[in-house]
C-alpha cells in the first residue's frame, strides 16, 4: 500500500511541479522578451493577465468536468495542452502570439487543482492523506523555486525561445509518464457510507457562493496579489531601486521560493498540532510584511538580500497548510475538491490584476510603490484571516473514485 501510494503521490506531484514551473516561466526573462518585442512592462504583463483571466473563468467548470470525465484523462490533456501552448509562444513570432499562447496556457492550468485533489482523495489511504497534500504542495513550490535559475540558464545558451522549448519538453515528459504509468491512479468506487450518504450536502453553486467560501476566495486573491508582486516584479523593482544585479535578485527570489517549499512541510507539522490556524497565519504574515518593507527601503547587498528573502519564503510556506485547513474547516463532507477548485480561482483573480497594476507602476518609475502594495495586500489578508468566525470542525470528505 505504501509503494502504491508513493507512486500516486509521485505522479501527481510531478504534474503539480510542472504547473508551478510554468507560472514562473516568463518573469525571470521579462527583460529579454520585452526587448525583443519593444513592448512596455504593462504589455508583457498582459500575457500573465490573459493566463489568469482564462484560469479564473474556467477552473470551476473544469472541476465539474473532472467529475464527469475522470481526473486522469483531464490532467494528461492539460499537461499536453500546456506544452503545446509554450511551444506556440516559442516558435510563432509576434507579440499577440505570446499573449494568445499564455491564454492557452491558462486553460491548461485549470486542470491541476481539481484533478490533483480528486485523484489524491480517491487513491491515498485516509491515514496518509494529509501527508499526501503536503507533499503535493511542496512539489508545486519546488517547481516555482527552480524555475528562475533553470529558465535563466537555458536562456543564456539558447535564448528565451529555447528556454520555452525546454519547459514544453518537461510538460510533455510528465504527460507521457501519466500515459505509461498512470494505471495506478485508478481505483474502484468506495462502498457507500450510510453516515455520510443520508445527510444532504450542498455541493452546487449555492455552496460555492456562501459567505465562508467567498471569504476564502478573497483570502486567496489577496495572497496571489502579494506573492505576484514578489515573484513577478521584485527582480526588476530591486534593480531600479538599489541597482541590484538581475542575477543576485533572481537568486534571492529562488531562495524565497525554495524556502517556501520547505516551509510548507514545516507548516504541515504545525497545522496538525493546532486548531488556531488563523494565529499561525497572522504571525507569519506580520513577519513577512516586515521582510517586504526591509527589502523595499534598504539596500541590503546580495548576501543579506538572499538571507532576508529566504526567511520570508520560509514563513510564507508555513502559512500554506493553515490556509488549506481554513478552507477545509468550512467545507461540508464530500465537497472539498470542488470548493478548493473554486477558492483557488482567487489566485487567478489576483493574477489578473497584479501584473497590470505592478507593470503600470514600473512604467511610471515607481518601483517602491510595488513593495507598498505588497505590504498592503499582506495586511488585508492578515485581517481576513484573524477576523473570520471560528467554524465548528467538519468531517473529512469520503474518498471517491479517480477514474
Amino acid at each position: 500500500m505504501w509503494r502504491r501510494d508513493g507512486r500516486v503521490i509521485g505522479l501527481i506531484s510531478a504534474a503539480h511541479f510542472v504547473s508551478h514551473f510554468y507560472i514562473l516561466l516568463l518573469p525571470p526573462i521579462f527583460g529579454l522578451v520585452r526587448a525583443e518585442y519593444g513592448a512596455s512592462y504593462t504589455a508583457i504583463g498582459l500575457a500573465l493577465t490573459a493566463f489568469n483571466v482564462v484560469s479564473a473563468t474556467l477552473q470551476t467548470p473544469a472541476g465539474f468536468l473532472v467529475d464527469c470525465v475522470g481526473p486522469r484523462t483531464i490532467l494528461t490533456g492539460g499537461l499536453l495542452l500546456g506544452a503545446g501552448a509554450i511551444t506556440v509562444a516559442a516558435l510563432v513570432p509576434g507579440y499577440w502570439a505570446l499573449v494568445a499562447a499564455f491564454a492557452m496556457l491558462g486553460l491548461a492550468n485549470t486542470v491541476y487543482h481539481p484533478c490533483d485533489y480528486a485523484i489524491l482523495s480517491a487513491t491515498i489511504d485516509g491515514k496518509r492523506i494529509g501527508k499526501a497534500f503536503s507533499i503535493h504542495t511542496f512539489a508545486g513550490y519546488l517547481g516555482s523555486g527552480v524555475a528562475p535559475p533553470i529558465v535563466l540558464f537555458c536562456a543564456a545558451f539558447w535564448g528565451w525561445r529555447g528556454a520555452f522549448l525546454v519547459a514544453a519538453a518537461l510538460g510533455a515528459a510528465v504527460a507521457a509518464l501519466l500515459l505509461l504509468r498512470g494505471g495506478v491512479l485508478s481505483r474502484p468506487v468506495a462502498a457507500p457510507s450510510k453516515a455520510t450518504d443520508t445527510a444532504p450536502v450542498a455541493v452546487g453553486w449555492r455552496l460555492l457562493f456562501s459567505t465562508p467560501i467567498l471569504r476564502n476566495l478573497l483570502f486567496f486573491a489577496l495572497l496571489a496579489m502579494a506573492n505576484g508582486g514578489l515573484q513577478n516584479f521584485s527582480v526588476v523593482a530591486l534593480g531600479v531601486l538599489h541597482g541590484t544585479p538581475a542575477s543576485a535578485a533572481n537568486f534571492a527570489l529562488s531562495g524565497f521560493l525554495l524556502l517556501s517549499a520547505l516551509g510548507v512541510l514545516v507548516g504541515g507539522i504545525i497545522a496538525d498540532r493546532t486548531m488556531r490556524h488563523e494565529r499561525v497565519a497572522a504571525l507569519c504574515f506580520a513577519a513577512t510584511s516586515t521582510m517586504v518593507v526591509l527589502i523595499g527601503w534598504v539596500d541590503l547587498g546580495t548576501v543579506l538580500l538572499v538571507l532576508t528573502m529566504s526567511v520570508g519564503g520560509l514563513l510564507n510556506g508555513i502559512i500554506q497548510p493553515s490556509r488549506d485547513m481554513m478552507v477545509r474547516a468550512v467545507t461540508p463532507p464530500g465537497a472539498f475538491g470542488r470548493v478548493f477548485g473554486f477558492v483557488s480561482t482567487g489566485f487567478n483573480l489576483g493574477g489578473m490584476i497584479s501584473p497590470l497594476l505592478y507593470g503600470w507602476l514600473m512604467d511610471r518609475g515607481e518601483p517602491r510603490l510595488i513593495f507598498v502594495l505588497i505590504c498592503g495586500f499582506i495586511v488585508l489578508a492578515l485581517l481576513t484571516a484573524i477576523t473570520r468566525p471560528r467554524p465548528a470542525p467538519v468531517a473529512a470528505p469520503r474518498p471517491v473514485a479517480a477514474e
